[in-house]
C-alpha cells in the first residue's frame, strides 16, 4: 500500500508559503494550508487539500489544521512554518507590546505548531519541519529589527530541537531568504545582491522541497542561506 505523504504550511496563502504549498503538492504531497486571509483555503481547494482560515498565532486554528489533516490522511510528514510581517521602528522606539508581537510573529509561529506535530512525527519515526526565516538573522538590519532579533532566537531553538529529536528521525531546519520577488522590488535592493536580482519564491519552495525529500535526510539543525550571496557565513 502506497503511503500518501502530508505537508502542512502555515501562513501559506501567498508569497513563499503559497509557493511552497504548490511545489510540495506537485511533488506528490497532500497539503493542508493555514492563512488568515482566506487565500489559504482557496489554494488548498485548488490543490485538493484542506484549508483553515486563521492565524498562526492561534493555538485553536493550528489545532484545527492538524486535526483536519490527521482525520483525512492519518499522518503529517512535513510542516512548513512561514510568517507574516512584524512591527518595524527604530529599535528603542519599539514598545513592549510590539516586541511581544514580534515574538509571536517570528518565533512563537514556529513553536506553537511544532508542539502539535512533533508527537505525531515521533510515532511515525519520521518528520521534517522547515522554517522560513530571514537572511538577516545573523547579520541584522535596522530595517527588520523584530524579525532579526527573534529569528536569531529561532536559530537557537532549531539547534536545541535538532539535538533532542534527531534520534526520532524528526528534523528541523531554517531557510534564510534574502530579497524575494514576492516583495515589492526596489533597484537599490537589487543592486545590493551579488547576483544582481531578486530571488524567486519558487526558488525558496525548491529549497523547502529538497529539505523535505530523502536527499535532505541527513540535514538537521541548520540555517541555509538562499539570498544570492547577500550574506556570508564565516
Amino acid at each position: 500500500m502506497t503511503v500518501e505523504k502530508v505537508a502542512l504550511i502555515t501562513a501559506g496563502g501567498s508569497g513563499m508559503g503559497a509557493a511552497a504549498a504548490r511545489r510540495l503538492a506537485a511533488d506528490g504531497f497532500k497539503v493542508g494550508i493555514l492563512s488568515s486571509s482566506g487565500k489559504g483555503e482557496a489554494l488548498a481547494a485548488e490543490l485538493d487539500g484542506v484549508g483553515v482560515t486563521g492565524s498562526n498565532q492561534s493555538n485553536d486554528a493550528l489545532t484545527k489544521l492538524v486535526e483536519l489533516a490527521v482525520q483525512r490522511w492519518g499522518r503529517i510528514d512535513v510542516l512548513v512554518n512561514s510568517a507574516g510581517h512584524g512591527p518595524r521602528a527604530p529599535i528603542l522606539d519599539i514598545s513592549d507590546e510590539d516586541w511581544h508581537r514580534g515574538m509571536d510573529t517570528y518565533l512563537m509561529n514556529v513553536i506553537r505548531p511544532t508542539r502539535l506535530v512533533t508527537p505525531i512525527m515521533q510515532q511515525q519515526r519520521a518528520g521534517v519541519i522547515v522554517n522560513i526565516s530571514t537572511a538577516w538573522a545573523f547579520e541584522p538590519s535596522d530595517m527588520f529589527p523584530t524579525s532579526a532579533v527573534f529569528r536569531a532566537g529561532l536559530a537557537s531553538f532549531t539547534k536545541l530541537f535538532a539535538d533532542r529529536y534527531a534520534q526520532d528521525n524528526v528534523r528541523m531546519n531554517n531557510i534564510l531568504p534574502g530579497w524575494i520577488d514576492s516583495l515589492p522590488q526596489q533597484e537599490t535592493r537589487r543592486k545590493s545582491v551579488p547576483m544582481q536580482r531578486y530571488g524567486k519564491a519558487e526558488e525558496i519552495a525548491a529549497t523547502v522541497a529538497f529539505l523535505a525529500s530523502e536527499g535532505g535526510g541527513y540535514i538537521t539543525g541548520q540555517n541555509i542561506r538562499v539570498d544570492g550571496g547577500l550574506t556570508r557565513s564565516v
